[in-house]
């Protein structure tokens, strides 16, 4: 068992498989399914990544999905520190500063 009821997981459901997708959509896109990812609370009692399962989004819908994360988080960054942005903030407010000593 990965996760238990309430557990804040998510979830991983196909929509449309390809070759069922709309006749207007690009060629590669076609040849791909509509996937979608949701987050939610688990309502089942308990279980496993893979296990196919129904989540209560934040907002209220009920989901299906295959289970795929518990707890999930933004793995993303904004990149890499930029020393020179650390002290920005500072010296802007001297300068505001020292304008506003000169009127």
């Amino acid at each position: 068992m990965d996760a238990k009821r309430g557990d804040w997981v998510r979830v991983h459901a196909i929509v449309l498989p390809a070759g069922e997708r709309a006749g207007s959509v690009p060629e590669d896109t076609a040849n791909v399914p509509l996937e979608l990812w949701h987050k939610g609370f688990l309502l089942a009692d308990e279980a496993s990544i893979g296990d196919e399962v129904e989540v209560e989004t934040y907002i209220g819908r009920t989901v299906k999905g295959t289970l795929t994360e518990v707890n999930p988080f933004w793995s993303h960054s904004y990149g890499k520190n930029v020393p020179e942005l650390l002290f920005i903030g500072r010296q802007a407010r001297e300068i505001l500063a020292e304008e506003g000593d000169a009127k």
